[in-house]
């Protein structure tokens, strides 16, 4: 429902799409504890449903991005976003454990479903699709926003496979599937590594994989920061964008080629973390260059590489998983995602542009 959620909120407004989501991805993580004394199958259409919710998610912040943040801000903007991913990911390690230990396991999912309702009473009152349907804004700031962008104007999105008529989006598409790749390996499986791989107790492992989130998040704001500036002072936008995706994919594929020839727990730690500082300027990237060539369709066009982008999150770990019981070496599992990483590198190198395409 990727495409389908950057569609609605590019011609509804990104957040009425937003805020539906979270309220269902919200209400049947609610509804998780009971469906699963219910049996599997009501557990699983409840996940299902969840994932509902949260497919809206991203292309619903490029929709409301591509209305509100000029473009020598929109770095900045998704870097801040995105760093509250590795924020919450750090918050559900320490904060759920406790949960479970005082309240029972079904208290994490109440609470946390809970959150988001609590979320949608502020966003509902005080956010707005669009600049112009903010009572708050004023007349120099409305036109600094739409004098440079979309603004708040709509306009009927292409047909969704339009876009893959154009390289760039091939460009983005391919390395937001390979920065996803990265990803998805190292959420599923860097416990697994340092607690099977180095010996590391189980119980020691969560605060020890916490350390390269937060590397990212620091990060994450730090290059937003950088591309925004590179671009203020002249450079050239598609330059910056393939600037900051080497150094990111650089990064990566770098530390991932070296963690697995270490033997240490904590020299692993260090090589991730630095991967994942580094890592962070992607957002400077193809994170953000979405908004370089669709402004005004962004929702849509991360729906689109979006949708790409968790595929990895199926075929790479079940991948890692076979290449492990093949082999048991988890240096061919590293570099296999390095090549990965290298791959999407090259790939948006050729191709990428920061020049808009679609009006």
């Amino acid at each position: 429902l990727q495409i389908v959620g950057g569609r609605l909120a590019d011609r509804y407004g990104g957040k009425v799409v937003l805020g539906a989501g979270v309220l269902l991805w919200s209400l049947f993580t609610l509804l998780t504890p009971p469906a699963a004394f219910l049996g599997l199958g009501i557990l699983l259409l409840a996940r299902i449903a969840m994932g509902m919710g949260e497919a809206v998610t991203f292309p619903a912040f490029y929709s409301l991005y591509g209305r509100w943040i000029p473009s020598g801000e929109r770095a900045r903007a998704v870097a801040f976003t995105n760093s509250g991913i590795p924020l919450g990911t750090i918050v559900g390690l320490v904060v759920t454990p406790i949960i479970v230990a005082s309240l029972g396991w079904e208290w994490a999912f109440y609470l946390f479903g809970l959150l988001g309702v609590v979320w949608f009473l502020p966003w509902y009152r005080k956010v707005t699709a669009s600049p112009g349907q903010d009572p708050t804004i004023s007349p120099e700031e409305l036109a600094l926003i739409e004098g440079d962008l979309a603004g708040g104007s709509t306009v009927e999105s292409p047909a969704w496979w339009t876009f893959l008529r154009y390289a760039p989006v091939w460009a983005i598409i391919v390395a937001h599937f390979c920065n996803n790749w990265s990803l998805y390996v190292l959420l599923s499986w860097l416990p697994t590594f340092v607690s099977e791989g180095l010996g590391v107790d189980f119980h020691s492992v969560g605060w020890m994989t916490m350390i390269p989130h937060l590397a990212s998040f620091f990060f994450l704001n730090f290059a937003g920061n950088i591309a925004d500036r590179l671009i203020a002072r002249g450079i050239e936008v598609g330059r910056v964008r393939k600037l900051m995706q080497t150094i990111g994919f650089g990064g990566i594929a770098g530390s991932l080629l070296i963690v697995g020839e270490v033997e240490s727990a904590w020299a692993a730690i260090g090589v991730m973390a630095v991967g994942s500082a580094l890592g962070a300027f992607v957002t400077g990237g193809f994170s953000v260059n979405h908004m370089d060539i669709a402004p005004r369709h962004a929702g849509t066009l991360m729906g689109i590489t979006n949708t790409a982008g968790t595929i990895p999150g199926i075929i790479g770990v079940y991948v890692t998983g076979l290449i492990l019981q093949a082999t048991g070496s988890w240096a061919l599992v590293f570099q296999v995602t390095a090549g990965v990483t290298i791959f999407g590198l090259v790939f948006f190198l050729i191709f990428a542009s920061g020049r808009r395409i679609f009006d």
